[in-house]
C-alpha cells in the first residue's frame, strides 16, 4: 500500500512538473516573447507607407518654380502574391509577360515580406484601370507618389533633379528603402532633409483572403505624413530666364550675386538642359544623352569650370600692391606696347604713357601691372621672393581663392594659386623672382579662377572688402532662418580705403574716355563699374571675360560673365553683363536694338561639341 502511495506521489509531481513547464512556456510566448505576436500581427495586418508631398521652391519674389504632380508606382509584396491572371494585368499596365516575370523575381529578391515597386511611374489612366479590379491581384497595390514639375526650362543647375535611391543610400540611410526618391544634385541634394518631409503609414487588418477589412485599434498606432518644407531661394528668375537667354548661342556661365547678401540672383550655365528632361521614367534615357553630348551640359560651369581671370585680376594686384604700400594711386609707369627686360619681352596694346593706377585700371596696361609684381615681390620687408610671394597669395586666400567658397551645391571646384613650394621645385629654391612669374601680374599663368568665386571677388569690391559666403537659399519654411555661415561677413586682408581707388578705375573702364576697354557695356542713368578680360586659349579663340557691379555707391548686383571661344572680354561678355544689368535693376531692357545685336548680330563662333575649361593665355 506504502509502495502504491509513493508513486502516486511521483506520478503528481511529474504532471505538476510538466504543467508547470507548459505554464512558464506559454507565458514566455504571451508576455515576454513579442516575437509570435508579431508574426501572428503581421499575417493578419497590412502596413501601407504614406509618401509626402516634396516641399515647394519658390524664387526670391515668391513665385513657384518647382512644384509636384502625382505619380503612381504599382506595389507588390510576394509572401502575398496568389495565382493571378498575368495576361490580364500585362494588358492594364501595358507590359510584357517576361517584363512581369523579371520584375517579379526583382521583388522576391528584394524581400519576401516587404513591399517594394513593381513598376513606377505608370499613368493615371493605367493607375485607375487597376485600381478597379485590384481584388483580382493579391499582393499587388497601388501607391501614390509625386514628381517634379517646373514652371520655367531653366535653372537646371541650380535647382537639381530628383532620382530614385541607390544601394549606398539604400545602406547608409535608414530612412530610405527600395524605390524612394532622393535629391541627386543642386538644391534638391542640398536641402534633402527639409524638402523630403516625413513619411506617414496606415495600419488596417486583412481577412483570411487578405482583404483590408478596417484599420487597426481605430488608426491609434498610424502615423501622421509630414509634407516637405518649402524653399524660397535667391534666384530672380526673370533674370535667371533673361540670362539663359542671352547665353543660348554660346559656351559659358554667368553668376550674378547681391552684394550686400551673398544671394545668387543668377546662376547660368551654358549649354543647360531643360530640368523636366530628368523628370519620370524617362530621367536614364535622358540622362544618357546628356552625358553623351560632347559640350557636356550637365557640366556646371558656373561652379565647376576653372579659368585664368585674365586682367580682371588686375584690380586684385592693384589692391594688394596699395596694402603692402610698395605703390600709391600717384604711382606711375610708362608702357610702349608692353613690358620689355632684356630679351623677355610681355605684349601690351597702344594707349597713352606714362599711366598712374586708375588710368592703368581704365587702360588695363599689362607693363603697370607687372611692375606692381615686381614692387610687391622685391618688397624690402621680406628677406627673399618666397616669403614676400607668400604674403601676396595670403592676401588672394582672404578674397575666398584657391578653396571652394562653400555655396549650397556639393559640386563646386575650388581654384588655383600656387604655394611658393611649387615653384621652389619647378625653379629651385631662390632661382626665382617676379620675372619668371610675371604672367601671374596680368591674370594668367598658373592662376585658375571658377566663375563664382570672380562674380564673389567683384561683390568683394563692391563691399569695400567683404563678402557673405554665396548662397541659393534665402528662407527654409518653419526654420527662423538659414545657415549662419551665409549670414556673416567674411572681411579681407586689405583696408576698406584701399578700394576706393580701384572703384573709380572701374568707373572709369566703363564710363571714362578714350582707353577705357568696356564703353559698350554703359547704361543710361545707371553707373556700372567694371573690367574686362581676355584669356588666351590654345585648343582655339580667346575666352572673353567681363566683371561689373552697380549701381557705384550701394551697389545691388555684381556680375560676372564668360563666355568661351569668343575673344576680347569687350566684345561678347561686356555686353552681355549690361543687359543683365539692366534687366535686374530695370525690370526691362530698353536697349532693345542691343539686346538683338548681342543675341543675332554679334555672329558667335560656335565651337565644335567639345568642351575646353582649362585654357591658359595672354592678355588684353
Amino acid at each position: 500500500m506504502n509502495q502504491f502511495s509513493d508513486r502516486r506521489y511521483v506520478f503528481a509531481t511529474a504532471i505538476i512538473l510538466v504543467a508547470l513547464v507548459f505554464i512558464i512556456r506559454l507565458f514566455h510566448i504571451q508576455v515576454v516573447d513579442k516575437s509570435y505576436e508579431q508574426y501572428a500581427l503581421s499575417n493578419a495586418q497590412s502596413v501601407r507607407v504614406i509618401y509626402p508631398a516634396r516641399g515647394l521652391i519658390h524664387d526670391r519674389t515668391g513665385k513657384i518654380i518647382v512644384y509636384n504632380k502625382a505619380a503612381y508606382d504599382i506595389m507588390v509584396t510576394p509572401r502575398l502574391l496568389e495565382p493571378f491572371d498575368t495576361t490580364e494585368m500585362c494588358r492594364l499596365l501595358d507590359i510584357t509577360r517576361e517584363d512581369a516575370k523579371e520584375r517579379l523575381r526583382a521583388a522576391r529578391s528584394y524581400s519576401y515580406r516587404v513591399p517594394s515597386v513593381f513598376i513606377k511611374q505608370v499613368s493615371y489612366e493605367n493607375a485607375a484601370l487597376l485600381q478597379e479590379k485590384l481584388f483580382q491581384f493579391p499582393g499587388f497595390y497601388v501607391q501614390t507618389r509625386t514628381l517634379r514639375e517646373y514652371t520655367s526650362p531653366v535653372a537646371s543647375h541650380a535647382l537639381g533633379y530628383v532620382g530614385e535611391v541607390d544601394q549606398s543610400v539604400l545602406d547608409s540611410d535608414p530612412y530610405y528603402q527600395l524605390g524612394d526618391y532622393i535629391g541627386v544634385s543642386g538644391i534638391e541634394k542640398a536641402y534633402e532633409s527639409y524638402l523630403r518631409g516625413q513619411k506617414g503609414k496606415n495600419i488596417f487588418l486583412k481577412d483570411v483572403h487578405n482583404q483590408t477589412i478596417e484599420s487597426y485599434q481605430g488608426g491609434r498606432l498610424d502615423v501622421q505624413v509630414k509634407v516637405g518644407n518649402n524653399l524660397t531661394t535667391t534666384l530672380d528668375m526673370e533674370l535667371q530666364e533673361y540670362g539663359e537667354k542671352l547665353m543660348s548661342p554660346y559656351v559659358g556661365s554667368i553668376v550674378a550675386l547681391e552684394p550686400a547678401t551673398g544671394e545668387v540672383l543668377s546662376l547660368v550655365s551654358a549649354p543647360g538642359y531643360s530640368p523636366d528632361l530628368l523628370v519620370g521614367r524617362s530621367l536614364s534615357s535622358a540622362f544618357r544623352v546628356l552625358v553623351a553630348d560632347t559640350l557636356n551640359p550637365l557640366f556646371n560651369r558656373a561652379l565647376m569650370a576653372q579659368y585664368p581671370p585674365g586682367s580682371t585680376f588686375k584690380t586684385i594686384m592693384a589692391l594688394i600692391g596699395l596694402q603692402e604700400k610698395v605703390i600709391s594711386v600717384k604711382t606711375e609707369h610708362s608702357c610702349f606696347y608692353g613690358f620689355y627686360v632684356g630679351n623677355i619681352h610681355t605684349a601690351c596694346h597702344l594707349h597713352d604713357t606714362p599711366l598712374n593706377l586708375i588710368e592703368a585700371i581704365q587702360n588695363s596696361c599689362n607693363t603697370y601691372f607687372i611692375n606692381v609684381l615686381k614692387s610687391t615681390l622685391q618688397d624690402v620687408k621680406f628677406p627673399n621672393t618666397a616669403e614676400s610671394y607668400d604674403n601676396w597669395r595670403r592676401h588672394l586666400l582672404s578674397m575666398g581663392f584657391t578653396q571652394p567658397l562653400g555655396i549650397e551645391l556639393t559640386n563646386e571646384l575650388d581654384g588655383n594659386v600656387p604655394e611658393s613650394s611649387y615653384y621652389n621645385r619647378i625653379y629651385g629654391e631662390n632661382h626665382w623672382n617676379y620675372l619668371t612669374i610675371r604672367s601671374l601680374a596680368i591674370g594668367q599663368g598658373e592662376l585658375l579662377i571658377t566663375p563664382i568665386q570672380m562674380a564673389n571677388m567683384t561683390a568683394t569690391i563692391a563691399n569695400r572688402g567683404y563678402y557673405i559666403t554665396p548662397h541659393l537659399v534665402r528662407d527654409i519654411e518653419g526654420e527662423d532662418q538659414i545657415d549662419e555661415a551665409y549670414l556673416e561677413r567674411n572681411y579681407t586682408t586689405i583696408d576698406t580705403s584701399n578700394y576706393r581707388p580701384i572703384v573709380k578705375g572701374m568707373d572709369l573702364v566703363v564710363n571714362g574716355g578714350a582707353g577705357s576697354t568696356a564703353r559698350n557695356a554703359r547704361i543710361p542713368e545707371i553707373r556700372v563699374c567694371g573690367k574686362t578680360g581676355t584669356a588666351e586659349n590654345p585648343h582655339g579663340n580667346d575666352h572673353s571675360i567681363f566683371i561689373a557691379f552697380a549701381p557705384k555707391e550701394d551697389p545691388k548686383i555684381a556680375i560676372a560673365v564668360y563666355v568661351e571661344n569668343q575673344g576680347f572680354g569687350t566684345t561678347y561678355a561686356a555686353p552681355i553683363a549690361s543687359l543683365m544689368i539692366e534687366k535686374y535693376l530695370t525690370r526691362e531692357v530698353k536697349r532693345t536694338w542691343y539686346e538683338n545685336w548681342v543675341m543675332q548680330l554679334l555672329q558667335p563662333v560656335v565651337p565644335e561639341r567639345k568642351k575646353d575649361t582649362t585654357a591658359n593665355g595672354t592678355e588684353e
